[in-house]
């Protein structure tokens, strides 16, 4: 199981081996940056998020109960630089809502992409910590159970916020003219 592994690396970087982090960050950096670019709303900000967050976790690996899964610590000190940069953003200029998405591919037809960029600006009206939970359960696909443990939040008020922010997606995208 990948979660028994990555314990497993974790017990040998804290044992002296650097290398083996690179094994961490190989499995999920591309996970991590989809999340922070959720998020946060930009591919830089994005990287520098994820990069910022394999760093702390690096630095902070001593701290890690290796009788917890690694990816939620992880994945909760992503969120955490994350809403950082977004608060960071905010003091200087507001939220951009004509952000674009990347192509995922060359297959996707032009509706789906328009779709996907109405979406992506629509959750940049979101306030962030409704954000983070419709990244983590609807493009990361974590249980509500998980998203609480990643945002260190009881179950009823992931599914809340969830709730509240799907709410407001539908607004959003029925003021733009998008759904019906």
């Amino acid at each position: 199981m990948t979660s028994d592994r990555d314990e497993m690396i974790v017990e040998a970087c804290l044992a002296g081996d650097r290398k083996a982090f690179e094994v961490l960050v190989d499995r999920y950096e591309k996970k991590l940056f989809n999340a922070a670019y959720r998020v946060v709303g930009d591919f830089e900000d994005a990287m520098d998020a994820t990069q910022s967050a394999f760093v702390k976790a690096f630095e902070k690996l001593h701290t890690f109960n290796t009788s917890y899964r690694f990816f939620p610590w992880m994945y909760r000190i992503l969120v955490n630089e994350s809403l950082n940069i977004v608060s960071q953003r905010r003091r200087f200029e507001g939220l951009d809502s004509k952000i674009e998405l990347p192509d995922k591919n060359p297959e996707e037809t032009y509706g789906d992409r328009e779709l996907g960029r109405h979406l992506q600006s629509a959750m940049m009206d979101l306030k962030p910590d409704q954000r983070v939970v419709v990244a983590l359960r609807h493009y990361q696909g974590f249980s509500y159970k998980e998203i609480g443990e990643i945002l260190r939040l009881p179950e009823k008020t992931v599914k809340s916020r969830l709730f509240s922010a799907r709410r407001q997606l539908r607004g959003i995208l029925q003021r733009k003219g998008i759904v019906a």
